[in-house]
C-alpha cells in the first residue's frame, strides 16, 4: 500500500513538473519573440541606419563574450547537456542564471541557432535540483533530469513522441525504460505540453513549425527520392566539414572568449546584412521560403542553405551558441526547394526528402528524425522519409570529420 501511495505521489510530482517545464518553455519563448519583435522590428522602424543589423550583431557578440569570460561558457550543446544526464543522471544547477541570460542573448540578435540547447540545461538543472529535494521524501528519482529533458523537447518541437524517443535512441537502437517509467514520461511531457499550449493561447507567444499539405504522389517522384536523399546526405557531409572547420578555429582561440564571440557576431552581422534568411534559427522563415521559392530561385536557395549551414557552425563554435535542429531542417527545405525547382517535381515532396536525410545524417537516429519533421510534413510521405532517415543513418561520416 505505500509503494502504491508512493508511485502514485511520485506520478503527481512528475505532472507538476511537467507544468513546471511547460510554463518556463513559454515564458522563454515569449521574452525571446518579444525581445526580437523590439530589436527587430520597432527599433528599426525608428532608425534610419543602413549599418543597423551589423552595428547589432557585433555589439551583441562582444556583450556575449564579455558576459561569458565573467559566467562561464553556457549554455552548453544539446548533446553536452544530454550525454552528462546519462553519463551521471544529473545536471548542475548552481548557474541557471547565466545559462539563461547566455541562452538568450545569441537568439535576441539573430543568432542562427535555435532554443533547445539553452532550455535543455536549465530546465535539466532545475530538475536535478528537484530530485535532490525529493531524495529526502523518495527513493526512485534518479530519472527525474531525464524525464524533465524529454518534456523540454517534447515542447518545444512541438511533438511528444520525439521528446520520448530523441533521448533513449542511440545510433544502435532504441532502448525503452520500464513500463512505469514510460507512464511518467508521458506525464511530463503531456502536462509540459498542455500548459505551453494553455498559456499560448491565454496571453499569445504560440511558436513553432508550420506544417505542410501535400496532393497526389505520382510513382516517377519515387524514383527521385534515392537522388534527393543523395543530396541531403550531401548536405549532411558539408554540415560535417563546416562543423571540423569551426571547432578546430574554437580550439585554436579557446581562451579569446571576448574576440571570439565579437568575431561571430561580425560574421553573424554580414551575412544578414547581405543574406537575411541565414539569421536566427529559421523556424518562422519556413513558409516564406516554401511561399516564394520561385521568386527567390533554386541557385539563391542554395547559396542560403549553404552559407545558413557554415553560420550555425561559426555561432555556436564561436560563443553564440544555441541548436542546430530548427536551422539544419531550414537549409534542408531550401535545398528541397531548390531540388523541386531544378526537377520540375513536388516542393513538398522534395523538400520533405532532402530533409529527413540531411537531419538524418547530422542526428544518427532515423526514428527520432521521422518524428521530429512530422509537424512538418504531411504523414503519408512518413514511409519515404523513413527510407531516407535510414539511409542517411548508415552512411557513415567520415572519422576524420568528427569533433567529438
Amino acid at each position: 500500500m505505500k509503494k502504491v501511495k508512493n508511485n502514485l505521489l511520485f506520478l503527481l510530482y512528475t505532472v507538476i513538473l511537467g507544468a513546471i517545464v511547460g510554463a518556463i518553455v513559454w515564458a522563454f519563448v515569449r521574452i525571446m519573440n518579444l525581445g526580437i519583435e523590439f530589436i527587430w522590428d520597432f527599433a528599426p522602424s525608428h532608425l534610419n541606419f543602413p549599418l543597423y543589423t551589423l552595428c547589432v550583431c557585433v555589439i551583441g557578440g562582444l556583450l556575449i563574450g564579455v558576459w561569458k569570460k565573467k559566467f562561464g561558457d553556457y549554455p552548453e550543446e544539446l548533446g553536452t547537456v544530454m550525454g552528462k544526464i546519462k553519463k551521471t543522471g544529473r545536471y548542475q544547477y548552481n548557474n541557471v542564471f547565466s545559462t539563461i541570460v547566455s541562452a538568450l542573448s545569441p537568439l535576441l540578435i539573430g543568432a542562427s541557432v535555435g532554443p533547445e540547447a539553452g532550455l535543455t540545461g536549465v530546465i535539466a538543472g532545475l530538475c536535478t535540483w528537484v530530485g535532490d529535494k525529493l531524495k529526502l521524501y523518495l527513493k526512485e528519482v534518479e530519472e527525474l533530469t531525464q524525464i524533465g529533458l524529454s518534456a523540454t523537447l517534447g515542447t518545444i518541437f512541438h511533438s511528444p513522441m520525439f521528446g520520448f524517443i530523441e533521448p533513449i535512441e542511440s545510433d544502435k537502437e532504441v532502448v525503452l525504460p520500464r513500463t512505469s517509467k514510460i507512464v511518467l514520461y508521458f506525464a511530463a511531457i503531456l502536462s509540459s505540453f498542455g500548459v505551453f499550449f494553455l498559456l499560448g493561447k491565454l496571453f499569445g507567444g504560440r511558436t513553432g513549425l508550420e506544417d505542410f499539405e501535400i496532393g497526389k504522389i505520382d510513382w516517377l517522384q519515387y524514383l527521385y527520392a534515392i537522388l534527393l536523399t543523395i543530396i541531403g546526405i550531401a548536405a549532411g557531409y558539408l554540415y560535417f566539414i563546416f562543423k571540423k572547420l569551426t571547432f578546430t578555429l574554437e580550439n585554436k582561440f579557446r581562451k579569446y572568449t571576448v574576440l571570439r564571440a565579437t568575431a561571430g557576431g561580425l560574421l553573424l552581422g554580414i551575412s544578414g546584412t547581405f543574406l537575411p534568411l541565414t539569421m536566427f534559427s529559421g523556424e518562422h522563415q519556413i513558409s516564406e521560403v516554401m511561399n516564394n521559392a520561385e521568386t527567390i530561385g533554386a541557385v539563391m536557395l542554395i547559396v542560403i542553405a549553404v552559407v545558413k549551414l557554415l553560420l550555425t557552425n561559426i555561432c555556436i563554435d564561436s560563443g553564440l551558441k544555441g541548436g542546430h535542429f530548427f536551422p539544419v531542417i531550414f537549409c534542408g527545405i531550401c535545398i528541397g526547394c531548390a531540388m523541386s525547382i531544378i526537377l520540375g517535381i513536388d516542393a513538398i515532396f522534395c523538400a520533405s526528402v532532402v530533409t529527413t536525410a540531411l537531419v538524418g545524417h547530422t542526428l544518427k537516429k532515423p526514428l527520432a528524425t521521422v518524428l521530429l519533421l512530422m509537424i512538418v510534413f504531411p504523414v503519408k510521405l512518413i514511409p519515404i522519409m523513413l527510407f531516407a532517415a535510414i539511409a542517411a543513418k548508415f552512411i557513415e561520416t567520415p572519422k576524420a570529420l568528427l569533433t567529438k
